[in-house]
């Protein structure tokens, strides 16, 4: 299970650079034939992670509701995100995974509303959430990569 975390600060480390490499206008561009754009991405996947594993357990987010409706599936950039958003991303990228590894040592993960995603997998467990998140993280690190060639 350990072994996720490493993965998953390794995907943050790379959403980082995106953050810190492209301009603001860049971060928020929409190519053509794209429903979203490189921030979006980004701040998607910092959502589904905090939902999958908190949410689901019943347990507090680390992320506002605001942030939810601006991300979460199925939503698409409505305005451009400000600095102040980028910063707040940033910020969240690293903050969400340190405290989900620190409430999984301390085995605050008690229950679980059980989940099956979009392509069929169900999720019993934070545990599985976690580990479901590495794919997810992926998939969505595939598309910033398809869509950096446009910005």
């Amino acid at each position: 299970m350990y072994q996720t975390f490493p993965i998953t600060e390794n995907s943050r480390n790379t959403l980082s650079k995106f953050l810190q490499g492209y301009t603001l206008e860049q971060l928020n561009t929409i190519p053509a034939g794209y429903s979203n754009n490189l921030i979006w991405n980004i701040g998607h996947i910092v959502v589904v992670q905090q939902m999958l594993v908190y949410k689901l357990s019943g347990l507090p987010m680390m992320i506002s509701d605001e942030m939810v409706e601006k991300y979460k599936r199925g939503t698409k950039p409505e305005q451009d995100a400000t600095q102040a958003d980028v910063d707040e991303i940033q910020s969240l990228l690293f903050e969400t995974i340190n405290q989900t590894k620190a409430d999984l040592e301390n085995k605050v993960f008690e229950h679980f509303q059980e989940f099956t995603t979009m392509n069929g997998f169900t999720i019993k467990t934070a545990e599985d959430a976690i580990s479901f998140n590495v794919y997810h993280e992926a998939v969505h690190t595939g598309m910033m990569m398809s869509i950096r060639k446009f910005v």
